[in-house]
């Protein structure tokens, strides 16, 4: 037979573990390359994105901040430094004109061209409700009040009724904030949420803090009487205007009109309220203007990739890829020494059972470890089985010999076939069996094909029926001891097979003024059955041998004095496939004590 091919002409080059090192370091380099760029590619998109989100809002506060000053004013004339602190505040262009394109204020040098479109239309009284913070939805913005703004004397008036209603808030554990609104009123609201508080104690209900004030009474009325032609236009009762608020912000119209009229009706009202409120509001805000914003004088930073950059950017992952393959190569040439020494190992003649040197304390040191422990195994395993094969030939040689003799002088006419000689020719034919029955056994529970019923197994019967089964012939006493009811999920048949093992080795042990005893107790969740002997015991460098196949402690005992050797180890077999274990402890001169530690059954 030729010898193996080298690892090197014999693996594929694609498969070798240092190209395929190199390869994966390749491609973590490139991942890596790839998920930086993406990386950097994403965080700048996210600061753009930040960016723009941040000068959105910018134009928003400029589109509030100018819908205020028109709801406030009835022109633009002063709205100039306005639009200059705004355009300093946001770094943005800002430009005021006409719906004609007549600049109204521009904070650009005078003769800029102006952005190719408006960005919105400023006009109180058609805010976007949409997009105009704060704004009715009505479509007015609340800070145009106009005639409902209170005199200085009502302010007086109202603000010292809100004062002594908070007092008889405060008398009540309820706590409030002041607010004002746009037309001077001071309300109570709630300082979690900040609208009106939910409950009003009786006491402080008097009504007096909420009753309109003259100026209020006469712009309500104005309103109304405006709204009064509309609704006849639109077929509705005149007295349907009684519906409006006392403000433009005080009450929404909508709800007040839906809870009044029909779906139908409310449709018809709602344009008839808000045209009037316009129409009233009209001459105490600006005229509508359009807005344009621009970039301002500092022009916005791009994100260019220039044919620099991208040298940059290829020399820094080629760099890095070369940095990679090569740091792979050295640690993978320094991983695949070791293994290429355990390959060569592993291909020799299994009868050498090559070692290999351990050189490192890594995964590597480790599994040459592993090789050498299993070279070790298997050639301790190879010693047992020749000797295994040794001492089966010998168990059956004798017993098949000394029957071959007795049936070739018995046909000779040499010896005649008495009765002792047919029952010595049956012993040793018992002799035989019982060696094959053993190793049947042993067979089965190597190859996993031992069959166990299990059934529920109560221990202190288990014992008296294996101690009754030994109590006639034994020389020595027969004890048995259980502690409490003790069950077993067990095979019964196979549990008296190995407690018997163990009894037939402790009386063979025992002189006939000595004791075996069979107990059961309970350890945690597990049953523990002991055969005690007050026999020779085992010398302590006998132990770690006493469940190896055809071992003796006495090399000189005959198969009839010292068994076949096959019993422990089938009693060790046994305890495992019911999932237990067995353990030996032996002093010599006082005995020695086998334990079977099983899982404990349920009680049936």
């Amino acid at each position: 037979m030729s010898a193996p091919a080298p690892p090197g002409r014999r693996i594929p080059l694609h498969k070798r573990l240092l190209v395929r090192l190199l390869i994966t370091s390749g491609l973590i380099a490139v991942c890596s390359v790839a998920a930086t760029a993406w990386l950097a590619v994403a965080t700048t998109t996210q600061a753009l994105r930040e960016e723009q989100g941040q000068a959105l809002a910018d134009d928003m506060d400029v589109l509030a901040e100018l819908s205020g000053y028109a709801a406030t004013h009835p022109d633009w004339s002063g709205v100039t430094a306005t639009v200059r602190e705004l355009s300093a505040k946001t770094g943005r262009r800002i430009a005021l004109t006409t719906p004609d394109r007549r600049v109204v204020a521009d904070s650009a040098p005078r003769g800029t061209a102006l952005p190719p479109s408006a960005a919105a239309a400023v006009d109180p009284l058609h805010t976007d409700t949409y997009s105009e913070r704060g704004a009715q939805i009505a479509g007015i913005d609340p800070r145009a009040v106009g005639p409902y703004r209170l005199t200085r004397a009502e302010r007086v008036q109202v603000d010292a009724l809100a004062r002594k209603r908070q007092l008889c808030f405060s008398r009540f554990g309820v706590k409030t904030d002041l607010s004002r609104t746009p037309t001077g009123r001071m309300l109570l609201t709630d300082p979690d949420s900040g609208s009106a508080p939910d409950a009003v104690p009786d006491a402080c209900a008097d009504g007096r803090l909420n009753t309109p004030t003259p100026t209020e009474k006469k712009a309500v009325k104005a309103a109304r009487e405006l709204a009064r032609a509309c609704l006849v236009e639109k077929g509705l009762s005149a007295e349907y205007a009684v519906l409006m608020g006392s403000g433009p912000g005080a009450v929404d119209v909508r709800e007040s009109v839906t809870g009044k009229l029909g779906d139908k009706e409310a449709r018809l009202a709602q344009p008839c309220f808000d045209k009037a409120l316009r129409t009233q509001l009209d001459p105490y805000v600006a005229p509508a203007a359009e807005l344009f914003l621009g970039t301002g004088d500092t022009p916005a930073v791009l994100f260019d990739m220039s044919p620099a950059n991208k040298a940059k950017v290829v020399g820094v992952a080629g760099l890095v890829f070369a940095v990679t393959v090569a740091a792979t190569a050295l640690v993978a040439g320094r991983l695949v020494r070791p293994l290429r020494a355990l390959t060569a190992a592993a291909q020799q003649p299994p009868e050498l059972h090559v070692r290999v040197p351990v050189t490192t304390r890594d995964e590597t040191g480790i599994l040459a470890a592993a090789f050498n422990d299993l070279s070790e195994r298997r050639e301790r395993l190879e010693a047992q089985r020749k000797a295994m094969v040794s001492d089966i030939a010998h168990e059956l040689r004798s017993p098949l010999t000394n029957i071959r003799g007795w049936l070739e002088v018995t046909r000779d006419g040499v010896v005649d076939p008495d009765p002792a000689l047919l029952a010595s020719l049956h012993e040793e034919s018992l002799v035989l069996q019982r060696v094959i029955d053993d190793l049947q056994d042993l067979a089965a529970a190597d190859a996993g094909t031992l069959r166990l019923h299990r059934e529920p197994v109560r221990c202190d019967e288990l014992l008296q029926q294996v101690a009754a089964a030994y109590r006639v012939t034994a020389p020595a006493e027969l004890r048995t001891r259980a502690e409490g009811e003790l069950w077993l999920d067990a095979d019964p048949v196979r549990m008296r097979q190995a407690l018997g093992n163990l009894v037939s080795n402790a009386l063979r042990h025992t002189p006939p003024d000595g004791t075996v005893t069979l107990a059961a107790r309970r350890d945690g969740d597990d049953v523990l059955l002991e055969v005690a002997d007050t026999g020779s015991g085992i010398a302590p460098e006998d132990l770690p041998h006493v469940f190896d196949r055809f071992w003796r402690a006495e090399k000189s005992r005959s198969r009839r004095t010292g068994g076949s050797g096959l019993g422990l180890p089938i009693v060790r077999h046994l305890v495992a496939a019911h999932g237990g274990t067995v353990d030996v402890a032996s002093e010599p001169g006082k005995g020695s004590v086998f334990t079977l530690r099983l899982p404990g059954g349920p009680t049936p």
